[in-house]
């Protein structure tokens, strides 16, 4: 059996579209996925200045929710809406779809840059369009994967993936510096710097991209699109409210229409997914998830997302709350600061992702992958162990290996996920791979508020109490201020608001204060020491849930198998052997035989059925053939099924061409 380079060296590069191709393939979608997860945290850091230019507080309780759709509602349409718009690539074309998502998020983002309006009506605009803009951030992300799948050939996918997905991670930390350094200049000008990117790239995309996969026409399945659309989106809406407080408690949790959210968000899923294995075009089929590769890389996917989601917000919390005003920053000036103090973050994410791809296109993906969340998992101990006024090259040191870790991981396992499906699904995997990712980035969040919210719940308020009044704030006034939701106090750490000038200003209290201890409750030094301790005991609770998802993901990781290609003629289409009658594209799922033959060796498998095979699986006895029996036994009626339904789909005239056809090859052409 040859090896995957001597696979590669007959040339797929250019019949996948040339080595020319295949470069511009990963440049534009590389442009795209940097474009539109930048995007997904330039508004972080942003905040303030847009809050303020839309003339709305939104710490007051009633505003909390538009700052938390603004937040997470972009990650939350992504996640619902992928899996559709990849299924819609492979129907009607990925390159279509992605070239229509650069056109939507390009005017969405000159919409949200034009809002007319200020307060209330100001933030459903930008929320709304948001939404839009969401909306062809998913076009571009359900599709770019599997556009380069087509275009690059096994050995150098992993490379190509790599590159992109590492892109499409580190965007998210690009985007709070990016994020930072416009708003400091205008707040519009956070929405203005996609319009000339999506303008060129709108263009290069039309120019230069063209199908190569064979695409196929089917029924849109209403009932799985609706379910899994409801069913994701109620899930991870009651996930965003329950950060916020509830009828005198810290969070959401115990509010009953979050409770409700959750549980019709898992039954309406479930029924998705029994919905799936029923229709004869489903959405998405279920049955890949029989493939070891697809399911393990997935779940490894959300164990490593749930892990890194929230990280960003920690650490921001942590550098713009206390650190930077312990070192003498203004904390109207701390979340630009934070950007730039977690650029070796983002170092270790564009250093490690491209070399892990192109060495496991070489190794296999299972030791990078698998070694990546255990050093993540490392990264995360050692943030916890670190003092809240931490020295920061030590700091850098950790949130470095972090992201070596998390580039190690990425590359890999996108392209063993990529590699694994039959190519006429790529789109809708390409959606599933990036639904498990954003759901994963959205239930961190969640989880990680809400852990860190219940860990300063816990101590804050005796700390937050005792320090105020001995401040002279009086003690009615120091104990409603230090029982407020923590909510409020980690999201003006957060947005770079001086958080004890937040809490009492609506009071009064500091109007009324001695000049010398105004001054010392909202300086630089007075927040910073009051909380350490409680945000010490919050950041090892959530840190810990961190290790435990790295670990998991690194224990799922090892499950997956060794390296496995699925590809098959739909990429590229072939002329089938002289008197062969080539498998069903589909059997409820099930690989072909010639697929599970090479499943986990680290080899390709072939694409066509060749006499040759079948004159070697003859002349190697009967136990092979035995073998291969019981293998086409396997996959049981419903491929048999598949087939009836596809030849009575297909029309008489070629029912009898496919009979004729095997007729002439003899009986033995469907051996292989």
């Amino acid at each position: 059996m040859r090896t995957i380079a001597e696979l590669n060296q007959a040339g797929p590069g250019k019949a996948r579209g040339g080595d020319r191709y295949k470069w511009v393939a990963l440049s534009n979608t590389t442009l795209s996925m940097s474009m539109a997860t930048i995007d997904a945290s330039i508004v972080i850091i942003a905040m303030p200045a847009i809050f303020r230019g839309i003339h709305l507080n939104p710490l007051t309780p009633g505003n909390i929710s538009y700052l938390l759709w603004m937040i997470i509602g972009y990650l939350l349409v992504q996640s619902v809406l992928v899996v559709t718009l990849g299924r819609l690539g492979d129907m009607f074309g990925r390159v279509k779809i992605y070239n229509l998502g650069f056109v939507v998020f390009t005017l969405a983002s000159i919409a949200l840059s034009l809002d007319p309006m200020t307060g209330s009506a100001g933030a459903l605009w930008l929320i709304g369009f948001r939404v839009v803009q969401a909306f062809g951030g998913a076009m571009l992300m359900a599709n770019s994967a599997a556009i380069l799948t087509d275009a690059f050939p096994a050995n150098q996918r992993g490379m190509a993936l790599g590159v992109n997905q590492i892109a499409g991670i580190s965007g998210q930390f690009v985007g709070l510096l990016l994020g930072g350094l416009l708003a400091a200049w205008d707040w519009r000008a956070v929405f203005w710097i996609n319009v000339p990117i999506g303008v060129f790239g709108t263009i290069w995309a039309y120019r230069s991209l063209r199908e190569i996969a064979t695409t196929r026409r089917a029924r849109v399945d209403w009932a799985g699109n609706a379910t899994f659309a409801v069913g994701a989106g109620i899930l991870l809406a009651a996930i965003t409210y329950g950060i916020q407080p509830y009828g005198g408690h810290a969070t959401g949790w115990t509010n009953p229409w979050v409770d409700a959210g959750l549980i019709g968000g898992v039954v309406l899923l479930i029924t998705f997914g029994i919905i799936e294995t029923k229709i004869a075009e489903p959405m998405f089929r279920m049955s890949l998830f029989k493939i070891r590769a697809f399911a393990a890389g997935n779940a490894a996917s959300l164990m490593g997302a749930i892990a890194r989601g929230g990280l960003q917000f920690m650490l921001v919390i942590w550098l713009a709350g206390i650190w930077l005003p312990l070192h003498g920053y203004d904390f109207i000036q701390t979340p630009l600061w934070a950007g730039i103090y977690m650029l070796p973050l983002t170092a270790g994410f564009l250093i490690a992702g491209p070399i892990s791809g192109t060495l496991s296109d070489r190794y296999g993906p299972r030791p990078f992958a698998t070694a990546g969340l255990l050093i993540a998992a490392a990264a995360f101990t050692g943030l916890m162990l670190l003092p809240v006024d931490f020295p920061y090259w030590l700091f850098a040191l950790i949130i470095f290996g972090n992201g070596v870790g998390s580039g190690l991981f990425a590359s890999p396992n996108t392209s063993a996920i990529m590699s694994s499906v039959p190519a006429q699904h790529r789109g809708a995997a390409s959606g599933m791979r990036s639904t498990f990712q954003n759901s994963g980035m959205s239930l961190s969040i969640g989880i990680f508020f809400s852990l860190m919210i219940a860990g300063l719940a816990a101590t804050l308020p005796r700390t937050l109490s005792s320090g105020l009044r001995a401040q002279g704030v009086p003690a009615p006034v120091a104990s409603h201020v230090a029982h407020l939701p923590p909510v409020s106090t980690l999201f003006s750490a957060l947005l770079g608001y001086n958080p004890v000038r937040s809490l009492l200003g609506p009071s009064g209290v500091l109007n009324r204060l001695p000049a010398r201890n105004a001054d010392v409750l909202t300086g630089k030094q007075f927040f910073p020491d009051l909380i350490a301790g409680p945000f010490h005991h919050g950041l090892i609770i959530v840190f810990t849930a961190a290790v435990a998802m790295s670990l998991a993901g690194a224990f799922i990781s090892l499950l997956r198998g060794r390296q496995f290609y699925y590809d098959d003629p739909a990429t590229v289409p072939a002329q089938p052997a002289p008197g062969a009658v080539p498998a069903p594209p589909e059997a409820g799922g099930s690989r072909p035989a010639s697929v599970s033959a090479a499943a986990g060796n680290g080899h390709r498998a072939p694409s066509a059925p060749d006499p040759a095979k079948r004159d070697t699986a003859a002349a190697a006895g009967p136990a092979q053939e035995r073998t291969r029996r019981d293998t086409a036994a396997a996959a049981g009626p419903a491929q048999e099924r598949t087939r009836r339904d596809t030849a009575a789909a297909a029309g008489p005239a070629q029912e009898r061409t496919r009979r004729d056809t095997a007729a002439a090859a003899g009986p033995g052409s469907g051996a292989d």
